[in-house]
């Protein structure tokens, strides 16, 4: 997974050599870019964009609020993660094992997987503040970019 920065890098999520989401696929955007994948197939669920700055929040609920358990939740934010995003957003993030999701802010960087029936937190998030200090790209932090090997679920809960 990487996440977008600044109009320099753009956002992708791969899974075991699959591309789920990037440009070249064209279905990634500026705000977070969501996958869900089935936790034992690992079959692409929904794939979905939501633009934090412009968008309506209420499109990302709607991916994020049914989720089964084992359902695993790919995140990659790219320039603005977080305008739109709610409480009720940021809970069910925190619900599916992120440690960030509740300080999020304006133009911060995200990657994150987390699972529906998560007990703890997810090791696999990076957070990367934004600030005038640090900021790889004008006005944005440096990209991230996460790898590793996700538990696949041998049955269904």
């Amino acid at each position: 997974m990487v996440s977008g920065a600044a109009n320099v890098i753009e956002p992708k999520i791969c899974l075991e050599d699959r591309m789920l989401m990037s440009s070249v696929k064209d279905n990634v955007s500026h705000g977070l870019n969501v996958a869900l994948v089935n936790g034992i197939s690992r079959e692409l669920i929904e794939a979905c964009a939501s633009n934090m700055w412009a968008g309506d929040v209420n499109d990302l609920l709607k991916l994020i609020r049914p989720l089964h358990e084992g359902t695993l939740v790919f995140v990659a934010s790219c320039n603005d993660p977080v305008t739109k995003m709610n409480e009720e957003t940021r809970k069910l993030f925190s619900e599916l094992g992120s440690r960030n999701a509740k300080e999020l802010a304006f133009h911060d960087s995200w990657v994150f997987v987390g699972a529906q029936g998560v007990q703890n937190s997810s090791p696999f998030e990076q957070h990367v503040k934004n600030s005038k200090h640090t900021n790889k790209h004008e006005g944005w932090p440096e990209a991230l970019e996460m790898e590793g090997c996700i538990p696949q679920r041998s049955v269904a809960s």
